[in-house]
């Protein structure tokens, strides 16, 4: 192995490193995955994380071809995007408390999962980590200070493929811990109150993320 090839391995590390301590961090990510394994079964767990993870891949991927350092040049475009992201968390959050007052359907069984339900599902794990435009900042901040000017093609593929690999990892291993027998059980009995904090956790971040500067 050559200097440089071992310069770029120990680079690749604390990448991986501070990633997987950000994604283990609970936040909208793991509220959405969560609550959709706890209401709806494993497999719109599933469809959830695997939204959440195309979301982490279209981030890291625009934030290594410059939109981190547009959206700190254009100031403007960044409050737009910030404010249509709280938006949608505020309004899934309150769509959430709402919810919370009907009786839900029973879980769906693996094999009755309809396409519609996939897709609504996916889409929501995909808006829910769209709408946090800091990822572009969190990613550009990251990669700046550890990926060398002149990495190679391959290097910078394999940073991207590292940082959704662990997130897809960490997000199908919720949706399959929280769908799992005695912890669904679990939220049958206390499925009301657990609506309503997952809804007022949503519009907590929503509210924080419009008021952030």
């Amino acid at each position: 192995m050559t200097a440089i090839q071992t310069e770029l391995w120990l680079t690749w590390l604390p990448v991986a490193g501070i990633w997987l301590v950000t994604v283990i961090t609970p936040g909208p990510n793991f509220v959405a995955t969560s609550h959709a394994a706890l209401s709806r079964g494993r497999v719109a767990g599933a469809w959830v994380a695997l939204g959440v993870t195309v979301g982490t891949a279209i981030w890291a991927t625009a934030s290594l071809l410059g939109l981190g350092l547009l959206f700190q040049t254009a100031g403007w475009l960044y409050q737009i995007v910030k404010l249509i992201g709280a938006a949608y968390l505020i309004y899934f959050g309150v769509r959430t408390i709402l919810s919370a007052r009907h009786r839900r359907p029973p879980r769906t069984p693996p094999g009755q999962f309809s396409a519609t339900g996939a897709w609504r599902a996916f889409r929501r794990g995909l808006l829910t980590d769209l709408a946090n435009p800091k990822a572009a900042a969190f990613f550009t901040s990251l990669f700046a200070v550890t990926i060398p000017p002149a990495a190679p093609s391959w290097f910078i593929a394999m940073v991207i493929a590292t940082v959704v690999a662990i997130a897809g990892a960490w997000y199908g291993t919720v949706a399959l811990a929280m769908a799992w027998d005695p912890v669904a059980d679990a939220y049958r009995r206390i499925e009301r109150v657990v609506c309503y904090l997952a809804g007022a956790v949503f519009v907590g971040f929503g509210l924080r993320l419009a008021a952030d500067r």
